[in-house]
């Protein structure tokens, strides 16, 4: 069973809120009322008694200590800034894995937390951006791919590893090579609307058909990873519960934010060693 961070965070919330009015409310006029018969009785109050007469009962206490923080936790996470460790080489070379990076939560629109239903709108995703989204055949685990198509594009992925948007080629210039895990791989600058970035292909992989074509309905986007070859995106996503025509489609429902920084690379999973921060920097 996936944890629900999210949910167990409102709940937290909601009952340490809950427990501080409670001690506004009706705990904390009681221990007023009864330092004050405390003070009539007797002639020189006793400092000692009257902190224990005040003491707040120990969850009330936990409860008001923990509220604030949790509260300005669930407000960054929720509708500013959330941060997200990258598990797999899918966005290779954009991102490592071990990187930790930052994903803009407003950019896209103000959404409620849990029940992800945009509340206010900011702005769309535009192509060529690095979204994190929940995958459309299990919402509860986070993705993170490129926004290649938007609604109403045609999208074509040739034989030869050529994208096509609208039947016009993306643009990609020759960069070098690196090491696979077939042989060499090939790096290349590609153009996606106004972001320029770079995308690997290993050149002996084949494993998309000849003319590969999707058509982006509205409302949903066509998400690529910058690895081509070792990526689980909208070019291979096969559920027989999803529409022929939504299937490898990200809908607008399903989107948690852009990401836009890395802040710190931690690739050893067991984190033996220290993290570093060469890779500081921008997304782009």
């Amino acid at each position: 069973m996936s944890l629900n961070f999210p949910l167990l965070l409102v709940i937290a919330v909601a009952v340490c809120g809950a427990l501080a009015l409670f001690d506004l409310i009706f705990l904390a006029p009681r221990r007023r009322v009864a330092i004050s018969n405390y003070h009539d009785q007797v002639g020189e109050p006793d400092a000692a008694v009257i902190e224990q007469l005040n003491k707040e009962p120990l969850l009330v206490e936990y409860g008001k200590s923990f509220f604030p923080v949790l509260a300005i936790v669930l407000v960054l996470r929720s509708f500013l800034v959330e941060p997200f460790q990258i598990p797999s080489g899918s966005m290779k070379p954009t991102l490592e894995v071990g990187d930790f990076i930052l994903v803009n939560k407003f950019a896209y629109g103000i959404r409620l937390p849990v029940l992800d239903t945009k509340v206010i709108e900011v702005g769309d995703p535009q192509r060529g951006d690095v979204m994190v989204f929940r995958y459309p055949s299990d919402p509860n685990i986070n993705y993170i791919k490129r926004v290649v198509g938007l609604a109403g594009d045609r999208i074509r992925y040739s034989s030869d590893k050529r994208l096509f948007i609208n039947d016009q080629p993306v643009a990609q210039t020759l960069i070098g090579e690196e090491p696979g895990s077939l042989g060499n791989a090939m790096l290349y600058k590609e153009q996606l609307g106004d972001a320029e970035h770079l995308i690997r292909k290993e050149m002996s992989r084949y494993r998309v058909e000849p003319e590969s074509e999707w058509v982006v309905p509205q409302g949903h986007y066509f998400m690529v990873g910058d690895n081509r070859d070792n990526s689980n995106d909208s070019r291979y996503w096969n559920d027989s519960s999803i529409p022929k025509d939504l299937l490898g489609m990200v809908p607008d429902k399903n989107i948690v934010g852009k990401a836009f920084a890395i802040w710190m690379s931690w690739p050893d999973p067991k984190m033996r060693n220290l993290p570093n921060f060469s890779r500081v920097g921008l997304i782009h």
